[in-house]
This record gives C-alpha cells, sequence and structure tokens, in this order.
C-alpha cells in the first residue's frame, strides 16, 4: 500500500472507531428485571452512560489523537500510536468488566429505582439482566482500537511526512523602510522613523564618512592683532 493511502486509511479507521465508540456510550446496554420492594417487578433499561461511563471520554480522547496524527512527526506518530494502543485496551476493559457484572454495571440505575443501595442488596433484587449487542460492540471497537495503534507504531516510518506549513519558522525583525507595519510599531513607542537625527536610525553601509581636516587651523584667521 502507498504510503499516503496507508496514512490515509489509518485515520479513517481511527476516527469511526472513535465515532462507533461515542455511538454505542448513548445506548441501552443491559435491560434489568428487579423485584421492587413494594411488590411486583420492575423493568430497567442501563445505556452505556451508565454501564459503561468512561467510553465517552476514552472516544473523545481517540478521536483527538487521530487529529493529531494528521500533522504529527515520524517520532510523535509512534507515541501517538502507543496512546492508541492505551486507549483502545481501555475502552475493551470497560465493556468486558460490565459484560462480566451486569449488575454492578447497572447498580445505579437501580438504586434510583428501588432507593436500595449496597451490592449485596441490589443482587437480592435483581431477578435477571440481559446484554443488548452494544457492549459486545464497545468491546469490539476498544480491541480494534488496541490494534490500530500497533498498526500505527508498527508502519509510522513509511508516513509521508508533514507539510511545510507544520515547521518550525525563524521570526526576523521587520524593517521600518520595507514594512509600513513596523513603522506604526515604531511610532507607537516614541520613536519618529522619519527623523534623520534619531540615534536609532544607522548610517547606510555605502554612506561615506564625513573628510576630517587634519591641517589645523587657517594662518591669518586667528592672529589678527587686536585694537
Amino acid at each position: 500500500m502507498a504510503p499516503r493511502r496507508l496514512k490515509l486509511v489509518s485515520i479513517l479507521v481511527g476516527v469511526l472507531l472513535a465515532g462507533v465508540g461515542l455511538l454505542t456510550w448513548t445506548q441501552p446496554w443491559f435491560g434489568v428485571v428487579v423485584e421492587s420492594p413494594q411488590g411486583g417487578q420492575l423493568d430497567l433499561t442501563a445505556a452505556g452512560d451508565v454501564a459503561g461511563s468512561p467510553v465517552s471520554a476514552l472516544s473523545l480522547a481517540a478521536l483527538a489523537l487521530v487529529g493529531a496524527l494528521t500533522i504529527a512527526g515520524r517520532v510523535f506518530r509512534v507515541v501517538l500510536g502507543l496512546l492508541q494502543v492505551a486507549l483502545g485496551a481501555s475502552i475493551a476493559v470497560t465493556a468486558g468488566t460490565a459484560l462480566s457484572d451486569p449488575v454492578r454495571a447497572s447498580g445505579s440505575v437501580v438504586t434510583d429505582a428501588t432507593g436500595v443501595d449496597g451490592q449485596d442488596s441490589l443482587r437480592a433484587l435483581v431477578s435477571s439482566t440481559s446484554a443488548t449487542p452494544w457492549p459486545w460492540l464497545a468491546l469490539v471497537v476498544g480491541v480494534l482500537g488496541a490494534l490500530l495503534g500497533v498498526a500505527i507504531v508498527v508502519t509510522s516510518g513509511a508516513w509521508p511526512q508533514a507539510g511545510r506549513k507544520y515547521t518550525a519558522t525563524r521570526l526576523v525583525p521587520a524593517d521600518p523602510a520595507s514594512d509600513p507595519s513596523a513603522t506604526w510599531d515604531s511610532l507607537s513607542v516614541g520613536d519618529d522613523p522619519t527623523d534623520p537625527d534619531d540615534p536609532t536610525d544607522l548610517a547606510a553601509p555605502d554612506e561615506p564618512a564625513a573628510p576630517v581636516d587634519d591641517a589645523g587651523p587657517r594662518p591669518g584667521a586667528d592672529d589678527r592683532p587686536s585694537r
């Protein structure tokens, strides 16, 4: 694959995974059936913002990382690739933890509905739980995100370099004679760029020095007899 196409594919995949991660966070993750203390059953739903709350922040961080990749140099791409591995692994761990214990992941929803707190008490109230496809999709997104980070680290050397406009530039003082804005800057600090007697104005390098008369005083100029 050509270097430019490789970079483009990696960035597009990163954007897609981050977007899908944010989407899973907004969707329902678990259905929970709870025996109400007042009698009867309650059918509750735990969304991703409750059962997998870190997924949102991790997905946004991954999206910002992809943006940084577009202008990063070779060394910085390796650092960002390693960070992408960490973000993807974190999303996968968050989803996997929720899937392994839906009651704990949905605890705040059950507490709000029943007023009962404490893991043991909540487990006694929950009669059944069911997972939707969304936490599984979040798990897949995390795994693929981690693999994308590994691919970025491995292939970062083959990516094209960043454009010239992102390289460092050196600033030099402007010449008031050629830059009108520099003239206004001189006026703002009290200097008159048109004043030839200004001590800050340097003589032009091609201007000849004034001749110096070493012959001394002219004869007769100061020797007139006084009356």
